[in-house]
């Protein structure tokens, strides 16, 4: 029977599933996070079960021959060297689509919560600083009929826009690296602009495109200086697509009103000029953390895993690099 790795903390019911295909070694409620461990844990093990972390590189790969799959629990996979697993025949696959409409709730809500100014006036009242009501206490922006910005639109954001113009009554404006179908366009509300049109007209901004080093600080001093001064920003993406030291500078000098994070460079680490500022809310990278939707994510990666190994029926259906399959 294959050996797997779990380097991960998983749902218990995930690993009874694991366990009827393989030997599962668990790592338990800790995740594995120190190198030398994870590759005398990989010892052996034919498969590896993984999310946003840990970081799965050639020099890993090298170490630890035996290794076939990488399968993740997340959809973003800048933590996986994707051709240094197809080099080497190891299958990667990630989780899609299970979390769309899960992480475009939340995206949505963090917007809102950014715009209405919810965390700073709840930290306000907590302080025991509420005495009376004033016609402008914690005025924010309107989210009805404001103008939605969101820069990539695959299917989280879509799925953003459609909440936002067919709930809110929002234009929406957009830019992706390649522009949607016209009819994709008309049953969004949709209309794909250029990057420096979309930061300067977005009432709201909401960035949810994939990492890679092409969209390092995609967003950074230059953009934000674009920005209208009441605009508000929203990051679901992944830490790094934003220049963060930038982002609280602009927050600081309040040009632009608010932001709201739900990931960061160097997380769990966060810039601590973010936590200087009110004006922005900030959540620990939950924007899929439902419990249905977590267990929907686990479920898939142990999918993979099975087919990649050979105990299951069918391809790997999330597969990043299926190409292999065929070389093993």
């Amino acid at each position: 029977m294959n050996q797997i790795l779990v380097a991960i903390p998983v749902f218990d019911d995930v690993l009874a599933r694991l366990r009827e295909h393989f030997e599962v070694d668990s790592c338990g409620d800790a995740p594995i996070t120190a190198r030398d461990e994870l590759i005398h844990r990989l010892q052996g093990r034919r498969g590896v079960f993984v999310a946003g972390t840990p970081t799965i590189d050639a020099a890993l790969l090298d170490a630890c021959p035996d290794l076939r799959a990488v399968c993740s629990m997340a959809v973003g996979f800048n933590n996986i060297d994707v051709p240094a697993c197809t080099a080497r025949g190891v299958l990667v696959s990630n989780a899609p689509g299970v979390l769309t409409e899960t992480t475009a709730d939340f995206g949505f809500a963090l917007m809102m919560a950014t715009a209405r100014r919810i965390a700073e006036s709840e930290h306000f009242l907590r302080a025991g600083r509420w005495t009376e009501w004033r016609y402008d206490l914690f005025a924010g922006a309107d989210v009805h009929g404001a103008t939605l910005g969101v820069l990539g639109m695959g299917r989280i954001g879509q799925a953003i826009a459609r909440r936002g113009a067919l709930g809110f009554g929002m234009p929406v404006i957009y830019h992706n690296r390649s522009r949607l179908d016209a009819a994709v366009e008309q049953e969004l509300g949709a209309r794909w602009v250029d990057k420096a049109t979309l930061m300067r007209e977005a009432d709201h901004l909401v960035i949810v495109v994939p990492y890679s080093p092409a969209s390092h600080h995609l967003v950074g001093a230059a953009e934000l200086a674009l920005m209208k001064p009441t605009a508000t920003l929203t990051n679901v993406a992944r830490g790094g697509v934003v220049d963060d030291a930038a982002l609280a500078q602009a927050l600081r000098e309040r040009r632009i009103a608010a932001a709201g994070l739900d990931v960061f460079e160097g997380e769990p680490a966060v810039h601590p000029a973010l936590l200087e500022v009110p004006n922005v809310v900030l959540t620990p990278h939950i924007a899929s953390a439902s419990l249905p939707t977590r267990r929907a994510m686990a479920n898939l990666a142990a999918d993979n895993l099975i087919a990649a190994l050979g105990g299951g029926a069918g391809q790997p259906p999330t597969a990043l690099n299926p190409e292999v399959l065929p070389l093993r």
